[in-house]
């Protein structure tokens, strides 16, 4: 084995491949067939989308594992382990099995060379097969058609959503966009889209393959109006008879997403056997850095929103869920995003804005994230020199009757949530 421990496998993992991310996928492929990780492979859920995509896949082995299956899930990224990543049954696996699995990829890949991602996907898959699940979901890690998850076939596909996100590797539109990640699609086998406006050329591409397509809004519904919840298909409804609060949290997004992880049991045949106590199991899984909140005075809310769309959720969730005192919101963005709708999206939620800097390079710096909000009209931005510090700001802005709200990518999350931890976390 080159190396014994899991750090030193990511810091070499790091710096092995001449670019971060380099999307294609023969080089994951000729490693996948080397181990025999396209031979007798478990029934494969893949899961692409611009937002939701990580909820979707998390409900869908939540509601798997309450049926009783072994469910591999793959999911990126991680804020806190980087064993977040690959679960097996709900646990994560431990340092040693990852190691392990590097090692076969490492010893397989021969002249090739891997990306950081591509070595965490093999070893996933690895790790799957290794302990015989019956199920894996895995994934997207960016766009669809050349991410290294698309090496497997999947018996179903979904996309959650499309907007605009990583245009420099994507393109510039929703149907470039859309294109990418239809590129998950198989010829004749079925796929779930949880967005209600699909670009046209997800569907041209589903067409012209002979996908059997399940779309949020035409096929399938979830209504969190109704006591309980309600779950609509092709016409025919059931109520869930979810507790209150679950329901209550099902609205907006989430909702949308509760949906669509439903559609995919609905095509597995499955959906028959799912009790109220699986449904209330599975339904309220939530990956981490999505809507957790930290009970206290004040009550913290942290969220990896980082474009519009996902920008628009969460500003629809705040206007929901008031508090009485100040909304103050801790923030570090990319300089590669689409800062002005996400901004203005939100401003009407948030009373203090304390822009932060993050180790990142590929961060906007503080100040100039600074001036930006200060742009937004009667804006009150005060410049924070450190997580640590923002967090002291905002705990004494919002009141103990407030609200500190974290958010613009999962760096600025992992950075608060890491100091959060000991006051454990709630997910809503």
């Amino acid at each position: 084995m080159r190396f014994q421990t899991l750090q030193q496998w990511l810091d070499w993992q790091e710096t092995l491949h001449p670019k971060a991310i380099d999307l294609g996928l023969e080089r994951v492929a000729a490693v996948a067939d080397a181990l025999q990780l396209r031979t007798q492979v478990p029934t494969t859920i893949t899961v692409a989308g611009t937002n939701g995509k990580g909820t979707v896949a998390t409900v869908v082995a939540a509601l798997l594992r309450a049926l009783g299956f072994r469910v591999g899930l793959y999911t990126s990224p991680h804020l806190l382990r980087y064993n977040e990543r690959v679960s097996i049954d709900g646990e994560p696996v431990s340092d040693d099995d990852l190691c392990r699995a590097f090692a076969a990829a490492d010893a397989a890949r021969g002249p090739h060379s891997l990306t950081y991602f591509e070595f965490g996907t093999l070893a996933a898959v690895w790790l799957f097969r290794e302990s015989g699940v019956d199920f894996q979901v895995l994934e997207v890690g960016l766009g669809g058609r050349l991410d290294a998850v698309n090496v497997w076939d999947p018996d179903v596909a979904v996309i959650t959503s499309v907007d605009l996100d990583h245009q420099a590797w994507l393109g510039n539109d929703r149907e470039r966009i859309g294109w990418e990640k239809a590129g998950i699609l198989r010829p004749g086998l079925p796929a779930v889209l949880g967005d209600a406006g699909p670009p046209a050329s997800v569907l041209r591409e589903a067409r012209r393959l002979g996908v059997p397509l399940a779309r949020f809004g035409q096929d399938f519904l979830f209504d969190a109006s109704v006591a309980g919840g309600r779950w609509s298909w092709a016409g025919s409804s059931r109520e869930l008879r979810l507790d209150p609060d679950l329901t209550a949290a099902l609205s907006g997004a989430r909702g949308q997403n509760a949906a669509t992880a439903l559609a995919v049991l609905h095509l597995l045949r499955l959906e028959g056997r799912l009790s109220g106590e699986v449904l209330q199991i599975g339904l309220g899984a939530t990956p981490p850095g999505r809507l957790q909140r930290v009970p206290g005075t004040p009550e913290w809310l942290l969220d990896v929103a980082h474009n519009p769309q996902s920008a628009r959720e969460l500003a629809g969730w705040l206007a929901r869920h008031p508090v009485p005192g100040p909304v103050v919101a801790i923030v570090a963005v990319m300089a590669d995003k689409e800062r002005g709708p996400m901004f203005a999206a939100l401003d009407p939620e948030i009373d203090v804005w304390l822009p932060v800097p993050i180790p990142s390079r590929r961060a906007l710096a503080a100040n100039e994230l600074a001036r930006e909000l200060g742009a937004l009209p009667g804006s009150r931005v005060i410049l924070a020199d450190e997580p640590g510090a923002a967090m002291a700001m905002a705990v004494e802005h919002a009141g103990p009757t407030g609200r500190v709200v974290v958010f613009g990518s999962f760096l600025t999350v992992q950075a608060i949530l890491e100091r959060l931890q000991p006051a454990g976390v709630k997910r809503v």
